[in-house]
């Protein structure tokens, strides 16, 4: 598995097809073979000198006049210097559009919008385009995934938006259509009502798809000047971009580029959805031209139904000048999942907001001894750690909703990974407490001394991996999911520094559950009686045996739907899960446990008599009469 085979071309073709070994089968990775050359082609641009010939000796015999010889000769001179793509569109739309043609077409077109980008006219412009749609038809798509650089339709995105830009208007408006890629331009002004591109084209042989560009009018008074707007829709190359990426979304519209003046900063698209399907979230995003990837922070959303999206987007002409819209099979819509969400978040929160009152007010009541304080501190510390995770759970959802600054759904993820962590590792001290108390009967820690080490535990080591998670992966851009607030799984796998840590401790906590079953079995064989410590140690290690499992099985879940991201059933059952830890910590950390619930009923029955005892001194009785 993973040897790489490397077989040269046939005779006809020059280059490279590689091979890669998966399950004792040799798998195409890249196919380098091709028949074009393109440093002859781009040669062939310009006019040969024969040509150039040719037109000078009509010119003289057609004029007698020598300084009508020479404005014409000028004039020649002009048209020689100016590229002629026409010349090598029957070499590209004869040559199969395999890989290795794929590419150099892609190479060729990026030299040509670099290099020759003056000027473009509506023939330029047409040559061009036609050039771009053989490699853009949807019968190619599947061989766009062999070919050996993963960013060439990123490449191409970018050579077609730059080499549009320059395109000159006749008359005020421009519009070239092939099948596969469409341009249009106007001329645009602050006295210009707002301004739209429509654009209907083949996506492939079902039928048409639609996509819809308008530039409001408040926009348009930010012009100082007349200006030009140009749009580009390609219905394919979202799923040309697809084959290069390993996220599992998809691109479900046209690619709508945009080339603006500076000043107009937001526009609004209208795209329709390929697949339209009800259960699938979409999302607006804008293509990052800089880190070559989906980037939901470009747009929001206006409107969805099944079978349209209306997005408003920001342009910026170095960042952001193509959009369109996301469909993530991992990301199921369904009302019975955001009704659990809400109601569960709801009722955690409400029960470790009062899983901390109640420890407020039994506190003295129940820590009088060294283990029993010890593990009412972790129980107080795990209800923190989860309320504060679910509070900014609330928050990285509000972020992302709103797509707001990036650096903050960094820093929600950040506290959210922090926090959950902290959860789980407040949990691990709580079952060290517990072989503490067991094994180690005749070593005695004070307060302090454990204060200390449960902080560094509980919080150190969630706060350093939280760090070294950042650390590595945000420079690359990697430690985010795209369209969510949340550690990446599918570029970086930065989730495993959650998964991981937490799976964990939950096999240790597991196998300290085992350690005290056998230890309390042998001492009521051995002893006949229990102590008053191995009575609290049972007790907190039923703590530990009842949400060990819960938190365990709620993770599980948690990884299922990463595993098979279509169950309905895996994301329900994990949604259920995760919303009702708090619920699960109050009953099984607080209400179920006999020591806590006789304070309360202790400081019930004390607040009571202090409340006759006030009554008799505000209303004392009345004095008998004589």
């Amino acid at each position: 598995n993973g040897a790489i085979c490397i077989q040269p071309c046939s005779p006809s073709f020059h280059g490279e097809t590689s091979f890669v070994c998966e399950d004792r089968k040799w798998q195409m990775f890249t196919d380098a073979c091709a028949s074009l050359d393109i440093q002859s082609l781009f040669q062939h641009i310009h006019c040969t000198p024969q040509r150039c010939t040719s037109c000078l000796v009509v010119a003289v015999a057609s004029f007698s006049f020598y300084s009508l010889i020479f404005s014409t000769l000028f004039s020649f001179l002009q048209r020689i210097s100016e590229p002629d793509f026409s010349c090598i569109i029957p070499d590209i739309l004869s040559s199969p559009a395999i890989p290795g043609n794929i590419a150099d077409i892609v190479e060729l077109l990026r030299k040509i919008s670099l290099l020759l980008s003056e000027n473009v006219n509506r023939g330029k412009m047409q040559s061009y385009i036609r050039i771009a749609n053989h490699i853009l038809n949807s019968s190619t798509i599947s061989n766009w995934a062999f070919v050996r650089d993963r960013s060439a339709g990123s490449i191409l995105l970018d050579s077609v938006n730059l080499f549009a830009g320059k395109l000159l208007l006749r008359n005020g408006s421009e519009s070239i259509q092939e099948h596969f890629i469409s341009t249009k331009g106007y001329s645009i002004h602050k006295n210009t009502s707002g301004k739209s591109f429509d654009f209907s084209m083949e996506f492939n042989n079902t039928g048409n798809i639609t996509g819809h560009v308008v530039i409001p009018e408040e926009e348009l008074l930010k012009l100082p000047k007349t200006s030009k707007a140009i749009s580009i829709a390609f219905p394919t190359l979202g799923a040309i971009i697809e084959t290069s990426r390993l996220d599992p979304g998809f691109v479900n519209g046209m690619v709508l580029s945009v080339s603006l003046p500076q000043e107009l900063q937001h526009i609004l698209l209208t795209f329709e959805k390929v697949n339209k399907l009800e259960n699938v979230k979409a999302y607006c995003v804008g293509w990052h031209s800089a880190e070559r990837r989906w980037d939901g922070r470009a747009c929001t959303m206006k409107s969805d139904n099944i079978s349209s999206v209306v997005c408003i987007c920001k342009h910026h002409h170095r960042t952001f000048k193509s959009f369109s819209i996301l469909m993530s099979p991992t990301m199921l819509r369904n009302a019975v999942l955001d009704y659990i969400t809400r109601v569960g978040l709801g009722l955690s929160i409400f029960s470790l907001v009062l899983c901390l009152i109640i420890e407020t007010v039994v506190w003295h009541h129940v820590t009088k001894t060294e283990i029993t304080y010890m593990r009412h501190f972790c129980l107080v510390n795990i209800a923190t750690s989860l309320l504060i995770a679910d509070i900014l759970f609330i928050l990285a959802a509000i972020v992302h909703s709103t797509a707001l600054n990036y650096q903050l759904c960094v820093a929600a993820t950040f506290f959210l990974h922090f926090f959950y962590l902290a959860l789980f590792f407040w949990m691990f001290t709580l079952g060290l407490l517990i072989l503490y108390g067991l094994l180690l009967v005749f070593f005695k820690i004070t307060r302090s001394v454990f204060i200390a080490t449960a902080f560094s535990i509980g919080y150190g080591c969630p706060l350093v991996i939280s760090i070294l998670t950042v650390a590595i992966t945000e420079p690359k851009k990697g430690y985010l999911r795209s369209r969510a607030c949340w550690l990446n799984w599918y570029e970086t796998k930065a989730l495993l520094a959650f998964v991981v840590p937490a799976l964990s401790i939950i096999v240790v906590n597991v196998m300290v559950v085992v350690v005290v079953v056998v230890k309390t079995g042998r001492s009521s064989v051995g002893e006949g009686c229990k102590s008053q410590e191995l009575s609290n140690m049972i007790r907190i290690s039923k703590n530990v045996s009842l949400l060990t499992p819960l938190l365990g099985l709620t993770w599980a879940f948690g990884l299922a739907t990463i595993i098979d991201s279509h169950s309905l059933a895996f994301h329900v059952m994990f949604a259920l899960l995760n919303a009702f830890q708090g619920f699960f910590i109050l009953l099984f950390g607080t209400l179920l446990d006999r020591k806590t619930r006789e304070a309360l009923r202790m400081n019930c029955l004390s607040s009571k008599r202090k409340c006759s005892l006030a009554k008799v001194k505000i209303f004392p009785p009345a004095p008998l009469n004589g």
